[in-house]
């Protein structure tokens, strides 16, 4: 009895866990974990077609008469698949997507993911330096919401601050 219980116990937690770092369903798919931007960057043949992963915060999006590429500086996935919040990167690479992207909507320094193929490397500029992009082909892409910062609470004191040690506080210093 105590063991079909502990087996139910252990199944909803597994449940409940796995509820917790759901990755939505248009980047859900197998990727090289190996493959990063820089590694593609410095030798792209031995990756051309391997399905990738990859994210991070858009810096530039074009439109063309057929697809859109979208400019990404990469950032590290988290377990969901959002870039984390963080300065590491691995450099920028390119997302070529089929159809229109509204860079209003995909706007400069919004989160992005993508899951797609690699399809080699583009040189551009960044400013005057030249610059090889890795390129990938989207077979899926998710634009993640504004990260909501939480607010603060104005009569918060940091911890181990009380307003009794301040001397004057409310009228004078305490006796003791």
């Amino acid at each position: 009895m105590n063991r079909n219980r502990l087996a139910v116990f252990g199944a909803m937690l597994l449940a409940v866990l796995a509820g917790c770092t759901t990755v939505p369903e248009a980047i859900r798919g197998t990727a090289d974990p190996a493959a990063d931007p820089a590694q593609v960057r410095g030798t792209p043949e031995p990756y051309l077609g391997a399905p990738v992963r990859w994210g991070g915060v858009i810096a530039a999006v074009s439109n063309r008469a057929e697809e859109s590429v979208v400019e990404v500086v990469s950032r590290p996935l988290g377990s969901s698949g959002r870039p984390q919040d963080t300065d590491q990167t691995a450099g920028r690479f390119l997302v070529r997507v089929a159809g229109f992207i509204d860079p209003a909507v995909y706007a400069v320094g919004r989160e992005f993911t993508v899951v797609g193929t690699i399809e080699g490397t583009e040189r551009r500029n960044i400013g005057d330096y030249p610059y090889t992009y890795p390129l990938v082909r989207a077979t899926g892409h998710y634009l993640w919401p504004v990260r909501e910062e939480a607010p603060r609470d104005p009569f918060y004191y940091p911890p181990f601050y009380r307003p009794y040690y301040d001397p004057w506080y409310p009228y004078g210093p305490y006796p003791y």
